[in-house]
C-alpha cells in the first residue's frame, strides 16, 4: 500500500473535490469519525464544514492545516468496504488522527481502487499535530497494515513513484555534509532539469537548498554553487536555512557548475526526444478545465503523478510555478510549456486559498447542491491568460528579500 500525502489551506475546495467524484458516481463515502453525519448516512458539505470549524477558528499559526491522504493499496488485493473503512481507520489512528475529525471516501474513478482521507492537523486546543518525519512514519505505517490485512506488499518502483529515489535530509541524524551530497547526487542521476530554478526545486523538497555565487577572486571571475541544509519552520512550516553552507568543490567535480551545464544541455536533448512538453500539456489543460479550485487542479494532477509546486514571496505573490513529472522523473517551469501555464495564470487562484475558510450555510449548501454555476462563481477564472512570467528572473530578487526580513527577524530575537 502506497500512502501520498498533502497539505493545504483550503477545506472547502479539498471537500469539493470529493463531492464532485460523489456527484459522477466515480467514488463512494466510506465513512467519518468525529463527525456531524446527516440521517441518511449521506455527504453534506455543511455538516462537514461545521465539523471541522472549532479547529479552524482555533488554529493558531499553522498555515496549511487541512490533511488529505491517498491510501493506494494493490490492485491485486481484493477488499470489501467494511476492509476498506477499517484500513484507514489504523493509518490514521497510527499517524496519531485517531481524536481527530476525518472523512473518508472510495474512489472508483481509475482502475486502481484507493481512499481519499480529509482531516485537520491542529487539536481544537489549535496546536499543531506533530509531523515530524511525517514521510518515513507513513512509509512504516504502510508496511505493517500490509503484514496485519495480509495485503500486497508495494514494490519499490510503487513507492518511488511519487517521489525522489533517496530520503530528505534530516538536520537532527547529523552528518549533514554526506547527506547533502547524497541527495544532490541523486536528483542529478535521476531527474531531468534545464535550469538552476528548477534543480532548486527538487532540491528543496528534499530539504537542501543550493544557491549560485558569482564575483572575481585575483582579478578572474568565478561561478560556483554552494549547498545548504533546510528544516521546516515549526510553526510555519516554511524551509528555511541551517547550519555552515558547503561549497560545490567538498563533493568534488561531478555536482560543480561545469557538471550542471552539462546535465542542462543533456536534459533539453531529452525532453525534447521523449517530447515531454506534449505529454504534459494536454494533461493540464484537462486538469484545469475538470478542477473547480487550486485544490482539486492539484489532486487531479496527484493521479497522473505530476506535481505543481509554486513559489510564492512574503507577500503571496506567486513568481514561479514548476511542474514536477513523476513518472518520467522531469521537472519543468511553466512557462517552458506554455504561457498559459506561467506563473501569473495561477496567482488570483492560488489567492483564494489564503483566505478564511467558507463557512457554508444550508441554503448555500442546497446551492452547492443543485446549481453548478454557483460553484464556479466561488472561484475567480482559473484560466485567464496573463503575459508576465514570474519564475527564474524574480527568484534571486525575492530570496533577497526574505533573506533581508529573515535577518530583521534574527536581529529582533538576539540572534
Amino acid at each position: 500500500m502506497v500512502a501520498k500525502i498533502s497539505s493545504n489551506n483550503s477545506l472547502f475546495g479539498t471537500l469539493l473535490y470529493n463531492k464532485n467524484k460523489l456527484d459522477k458516481e466515480e467514488a463512494k463515502l466510506l465513512s467519518s469519525r468525529n463527525v456531524y453525519e446527516r440521517v441518511d448516512g449521506s455527504f453534506s458539505m455543511q455538516t462537514t464544514i461545521k465539523s471541522f470549524e472549532p479547529y479552524l477558528i482555533a488554529n493558531k499559526r499553522t498555515e496549511k492545516p487541512i490533511l488529505h491522504v491517498s491510501l493506494n493499496p494493490s490492485p491485486k488485493d481484493q477488499l470489501n468496504n467494511e476492509q476498506y473503512k477499517d484500513i484507514a481507520d489504523r493509518y490514521m489512528e497510527d499517524m496519531g488522527y485517531s481524536n481527530q475529525p476525518y472523512i473518508v471516501f472510495k474512489h472508483t474513478d481509475i482502475s486502481r481502487t484507493h481512499l481519499h482521507v480529509v482531516s485537520i492537523r491542529v487539536d481544537e486546543s489549535g496546536k499543531k499535530l506533530d509531523s515530524n518525519f511525517e514521510n518515513m512514519r507513513s512509509m512504516k505505517v504502510c508496511r505493517q497494515i500490509e503484514k496485519d490485512f495480509n495485503l500486497h506488499p508495494a514494490t519499490r518502483q510503487e513507492q518511488q513513484a511519487y517521489s525522489i529515489p533517496t530520503k530528505p535530509l534530516n538536520y537532527k541524524e547529523g552528518n549533514v555534509k554526506q547527506q547533502v551530497g547524497n541527495v544532490v547526487k541523486a536528483v542529478l542521476n535521476n531527474y531531468k532539469f534545464q535550469s538552476i530554478g528548477e534543480f532548486r526545486t527538487l532540491l528543496e523538497k528534499m530539504n537542501v537548498r543550493v544557491e549560485e555565487v558569482k564575483g572575481l577572486r585575483n582579478g578572474k571571475s568565478y561561478h560556483g554553487l554552494v549547498y545548504s541544509a533546510l528544516i521546516d519552520h515549526p510553526t510555519t512550516m516554511k524551509k528555511e536555512k541551517i547550519g555552515t553552507p558547503f561549497k560545490s568543490s567538498l563533493f568534488g567535480k561531478s555536482i560543480n557548475m561545469q557538471a550542471l551545464e552539462k546535465h542542462f544541455e543533456k536534459s533539453t536533448q531529452q525532453i525534447q526526444d521523449n517530447k515531454t512538453r506534449e505529454y504534459l500539456k494536454p494533461i493540464l489543460v484537462k486538469a484545469m478545465q475538470q478542477s473547480g479550485s487550486m485544490d482539486e487542479f492539484k489532486l487531479l494532477l496527484k493521479e497522473k503523478n505530476i506535481e505543481p509546486v509554486f513559489r510564492q514571496n512574503e507577500e503571496g505573490r506567486i513568481y514561479g510555478v514548476s511542474f514536477i513529472d513523476y513518472q518520467n522523473k522531469t521537472i519543468l517551469n511553466g512557462s517552458r510549456i506554455g504561457k498559459e501555464f506561467s506563473a501569473n495564470v495561477f496567482h488570483d487562484k492560488l489567492a483564494d486559498e489564503n483566505r478564511p475558510p467558507v463557512m457554508v450555510t444550508e441554503q448555500t449548501e442546497n446551492r452547492i447542491e443543485s446549481d453548478s454555476d454557483f460553484i464556479t462563481s466561488l472561484f475567480p477564472s482559473l484560466f485567464e491568460q496573463h503575459s508576465t512570467d514570474y519564475d527564474a528572473e524574480n527568484f534571486a530578487k525575492e530570496k533577497q528579500k526574505e533573506e533581508e526580513i529573515r535577518k530583521r527577524k534574527n536581529k529582533g530575537r538576539g540572534l
